[in-house]
């Protein structure tokens, strides 16, 4: 009996070291919780040894979206299936095809692999909804951007073809982290045609969604949190190696002093070369406490990079914090609040705006590359204070990833005796009410 409770013993030990390295917020996402991409297959035409199947890739993350070099969907094929034809998406190697004498298969592959088609496209190429790069928009931000389809051909099933659904649903998006489930049967798709006016109903419908996680994708965090405050000369910095530990070299392979040479593309592997700093993180997000009026308070946000060959294209940062349960604006990014799923803080998203930053540019030898915005946010009499760090934030995500943030106890506070600091404005009132005072007593 012992070797079995030994046994039991290191399974729990094992679990339990899975569940405190897994945290909750890298296996499952409490702001998110219905987040996922999911995949779909409308069968829409039978043919003589198969069918004709449209393929729809759509993301249902609020924040989280597919960046370059975009999605790869993969499966197993349950029998003997081949891809005659593909349109808005191609599989990424044919396979062995030499047993088709006469017309040739798009692909062969028992496990394709299949990856979208860009925006330059030829027409004969093209099917509706396709060719976006593999790039999904967020949710939250651009719904029309945030799916992609394809169709195709499968054959070879001969002439009462068992159709089954695919196996081993795996997705790129464009790295590691995702978990498919089963691939099953639904009810059918219902499209739409002339107008609205006719209803189209698939054959057959297939799905399986897809969930991310950090744990999974086993990756370093990509960011961390800096706050300072009007209120205290004190910066908080980010975390010592929030997302690495730098080596005691100036420069290594992974990053390069300050003040020297930007790397050139060729001379180092690594993509990801970033700035020495203590904390090593590509992404910093600072929130800093600007003022304090009257009936509002002011907080400049503010996102730098310091990668030296990363540019963040279509970037966004979540922000979670009480005070967005008023009135909030944002005067450089764009904006939307979220549902809180039950959280007393409210969550507000940002992101850039078309043509002017949505594009956080990589660093250079003489700046990172950042952009900032000012965000007014009514008070709430009942709520506001400065007391306890208050006005700093509760959680900060950058392109759906969780930041590193800094302990409690390193916030700056409020200076010794100060209960709270009043409004300037309240303050400049209140002397020129005295001066007037002064004034028509002398009179």
């Amino acid at each position: 009996m012992e070797p079995f409770f030994s046994r039991v013993r290191s399974l729990a030990l094992m679990s339990m070291s899975l569940i405190s390295v897994c945290t909750l917020s890298d296996c499952y996402d409490p702001l998110d919780p219905n987040g996922n991409i999911t995949v779909t297959f409308d069968i829409n035409q039978w043919t003589r040894d198969g069918y004709e199947a449209r393929v729809t890739i759509q993301n249902y993350y609020h924040y989280r979206h597919v960046d370059k070099s975009g999605w790869k969907l993969g499966w197993t094929w349950a029998n003997n299936e081949i891809i005659w034809t593909m349109s808005g998406a191609f599989a990424t190697t044919q396979g062995n095809c030499s047993s088709f004498k006469f017309d040739t298969p798009h692909s062969c592959e028992k496990s394709p692999v299949i990856a979208d088609l860009t925006p330059d496209a030829l027409p004969e190429n093209r099917t509706a909804d396709c060719c976006h790069g593999g790039i999904l928009a967020a949710w939250a931000i651009d719904p029309s951007m945030s799916f992609s389809s394809f169709e195709m051909m499968v054959g070879h099933l001969g002439a009462n073809p068992n159709v089954q659904a695919p196996l081993n649903l795996t997705l790129m998006a464009p790295g590691p982290g995702y978990t498919c489930g089963l691939v099953a049967d639904t009810d059918p798709t219902i499209s739409s045609d002339i107008g609205g006016r006719r209803q189209l109903q698939a054959y057959r419908t297939w799905k399986s969604t897809c969930t991310y996680s950090s744990f999974v994708a086993n990756q370093a965090p990509v960011c961390c949190v800096s706050l300072s405050t009007f209120y205290n000369s004190k910066i908080t910095s980010c975390p010592t190696c929030s997302c690495g530990c730098r080596e005691a070299e100036e420069s290594t392979g992974s990053c390069i002093r300050e003040g020297y040479p930007a790397p050139q593309s060729d001379s180092l592997d690594s993509d990801d070369i970033v700035l020495c700093t203590d904390h090593m993180c590509p992404v910093t997000v600072h929130w800093h406490v600007m003022k304090n009026y009257v009936t509002h308070w002011k907080v400049k946000l503010t996102v730098s990079n310091y990668n030296y060959r990363r540019n963040y294209s279509n970037w966004n940062v979540l922000a979670q914090h009480p005070g967005f349960s008023q009135n909030a604006t944002a005067f450089s990014f764009n904006s939307t609040m979220l549902p809180s799923f039950g959280f007393s803080d409210e969550v507000a998203l940002f992101w850039g705006i078309d043509y002017y930053n949505n594009d956080l540019l990589n660093a250079d030898k003489d700046q990172l590359g950042a952009v900032s915005t000012q965000i007014l946010l009514k008070k709430d009499s009942n709520s506001f204070t400065l007391k306890n760090g208050w006005a700093l934030p509760r959680r900060i995500y950058f392109n759906g990833e969780n930041c590193q943030m800094p302990l409690p106890d390193t916030f700056p506070m409020l200076p010794n005796g100060s209960s709270n600091l009043k409004p300037a404005h309240t303050l400049l009132l209140f002397l020129i009410y005295l001066t007037f005072k002064t004034v028509v007593t002398r009179l």
